[in-house]
């Protein structure tokens, strides 16, 4: 029951010098917003801003966020097939931005695997950890 404690953690608090600005949701339909809350609050605890904009988030939403705060990255959470289908849907809303190749896109969730990820120039993270390592690389901060 570990992982339930970690849920109910108090929230970390805003970084004074944030080390980036990440936009973080779970693509639509999916609602599963446990494992997203646990790689936000990690990100945000090493010390990245996050905006989150919570469950079933259209991808549109996920972009046009992402443009308007000049968002350095967005980490989309993704645990259901349905979610999954609307990954080109994600690409497309990003490239219709203009911010396909200026923003950092780091997904997970067990709908998706490495290889998904890879098919649109995305990183792929199993677990909290992993999310803040590969942003501080991709960020090289």
């Amino acid at each position: 029951m570990a992982w339930l404690e970690e849920i109910v953690e108090e929230e970390p608090p805003e970084p004074e010098e944030p080390l980036g600005i990440i936009v973080t949701g779970n693509l639509e339909p999916d609602m599963h917003v446990g494992a997203k809350e646990l790689v936000r609050r990690a990100l945000k605890a090493a010390g990245f801003k996050t905006i989150d904009l919570g469950g079933a988030v259209p991808a549109k939403d996920f972009a046009k966020k992402a443009k308007e705060v000049d968002a350095d990255a967005i980490a989309v959470s993704i645990n259901t097939y349905s979610a999954k289908d609307e990954i080109p849907e994600l690409v497309s809303a990003l490239e219709a931005e203009g911010i396909k190749d200026k923003i950092v896109v780091l997904m997970g969730g067990a709908a998706v695997k490495q290889v998904d990820a890879e098919e649109i120039g995305a990183l792929y993270g199993r677990n909290k950890e992993q999310a803040i390592e590969l942003m501080k690389e991709a960020l090289k901060v």
